[in-house]
């Protein structure tokens, strides 16, 4: 019983200065109060808790709470406990107002309305049935599990993706070749390294796309080429006349951010090339579940499983936040990429992995994405039509599929337009932001991500953008 305060309270780390105790403590508890390090509202430990940390009397305890509490900075309430006082600091005196024969339209210091790409209605994840999947898998895990483990990822949720990814989108998959990453850039990160540890030169990659994947690559010790562009997407012949170059960094499925699937004729070619030059493909397959005008078009990958790496991620789907993306490689590649995985320790949070499992097993996975994808279809839908009606002449695009629009602007209009929406508090992105610095600027528009707002402020958003087309 001697112990049994051990399990009592919280901790509460203070450094006690003198020899007396109740005014050394006192001083303690002010100084922490005042420097901020613990905040408003901070609950304590009990008088008896603290007492024994500090192995003093716990009078002598109750005794400076008292008085703290007399003096303003504690208050105590029955039920309650003892917490660090809310109190209010003084305003500071407002500024004078120079004359001004009118208001002065300033700038908003942060968005009101953010229509960037890249990221799902995040206030519609789906927090009951994780976690009812979080607390089914909880349950059920193995004691093992809680280990290092695998590098690849638990076997639960490598075997659930590879049922999934083969029915929904025509994957080869088995689990020995699924790896799990931390994200699509760990998962990048992971095969450049393999890549130029194999002697590969140049990884080939799209005329737009996101510079943080194209840095990566560079990171690793790779070039990065770039094929060109035409109005039926990427144009991989130009694979053929491309010397050292490994391996080609493609979105097939919806190409990011100008949108569109990578033609049949196309698709062959790029896999063709892979074969005859024993090139790989980097398949980034980032929103392949959200396609409403037709049949979902299927992953490169099944072309041919040994030539195409296929690369897909939750964050998309769910939340970037939970950090779960897999990969499905080639028999060698997956070894080496494992291995890689392992050397650094990087890696997804097991509980995660095992709920995503168990997400995916149950069906509330296809439920949650079917549901979604209503939702962002009557979005585009909304958002074509209030384009349509305030701005006829303006072309949307690559609206089939994804998470985004491309809305096409009247040449050399893109930077004062992007200028306006700001100044609306709108953040929005340029087309010619993710346009490679080698090729030249032929299209002026902006990138639309409207599945970014939240419900309550899509209407706004969407407003605030009608607001700034010509």
């Amino acid at each position: 019983m001697a112990s049994d305060w051990a399990t009592f309270g919280a901790d509460l780390h203070l450094e006690l200065r003198g020899t007396r105790l109740r005014a050394g403590l006192m001083d303690a508890l002010r100084e922490a109060v005042r420097s901020g390090r613990l905040a408003p509202g901070t609950r304590l430990p009990s008088s008896r808790s603290l007492a024994a940390d500090l192995g003093m009397a716990r009078n002598t305890v109750a005794d400076a709470y008292a008085e703290l509490v007399a003096e303003g900075w504690l208050t105590a309430r029955q039920g309650s406990g003892t917490r660090v006082a809310r109190r209010t600091a003084p305003r500071p005196p407002a500024a004078a107002v120079p004359p001004s024969a009118g208001t002065v339209r300033r700038r908003p210091a942060t968005p009101v309305h953010n229509l960037n790409s890249g990221t799902p209605d995040l206030a519609s994840f789906p927090r009951a049935d994780w976690l009812k999947a979080y607390r089914r898998a909880l349950t059920d895990a193995p004691n093992e599990a809680f280990g290092y483990g695998d590098p690849r990822g638990r076997p639960e949720l490598r075997t659930a993706l590879a049922e999934y990814l083969a029915r929904a989108r025509g994957v080869h998959a088995r689990p020995e070749r699924i790896v799990i990453c931390a994200g699509f850039v760990h998962g990048l990160m992971l095969i450049g390294q393999v890549l130029r540890a194999r002697g590969v030169r140049d990884v080939a990659i799209e005329s737009y796309g996101l510079d943080l994947h194209d840095g990566l690559l560079r990171r690793a010790g790779l070039g990065t080429p770039v094929l060109g562009f035409d109005e039926r997407g990427t144009r991989t012949g130009e694979l053929a006349g491309l010397d050292g170059c490994g391996a080609v960094l493609m979105t097939a499925a919806h190409q990011y951010p100008l949108g569109g699937a990578l033609p049949p004729d196309r698709r062959a070619e790029v896999v063709d090339w892979a074969r005859a030059s024993g090139g790989l493909v980097l398949e980034d397959d980032y929103d392949g579940e959200f396609r409403y005008d037709r049949r979902s078009v299927g992953a490169l990958q099944g072309l041919d499983p040994e030539r195409v790496a296929y690369l897909g991620t939750a964050s998309k789907s769910l939340a970037p936040g939970l950090r779960l993306a897999w990969m499905v490689l080639p028999r060698d590649l997956a070894v080496e990429v494992a291995e890689a995985k392992g050397a650094v320790g990087w890696s997804s949070s097991t509980p995660d992995q095992l709920a995503f499992a168990e997400f995916l097993r149950s069906g509330a996975y296809d439920r949650h994405v079917r549901a979604m994808r209503l939702r962002y279809r009557r979005r585009r839908d909304q958002l074509v039509a209030a384009v349509a009606a305030h701005s006829p002449e303006t072309r949307v695009s690559g609206i089939a599929a994804g998470l985004h629009a491309v809305l096409a602007l009247p040449p050399g209009t893109e930077q004062a337009t992007l200028r306006a929406a700001a100044w609306r508090g709108l953040a929005v992105q340029g087309v010619n932001t993710f346009r490679r610095p080698t090729v030249p600027p032929t299209l002026d528009g902006l990138v639309v991500g409207y599945a970014t707002p939240p419900d309550s402020g899509w209407q706004g958003a969407l407003g605030a953008l009608c607001g700034v087309l010509p």
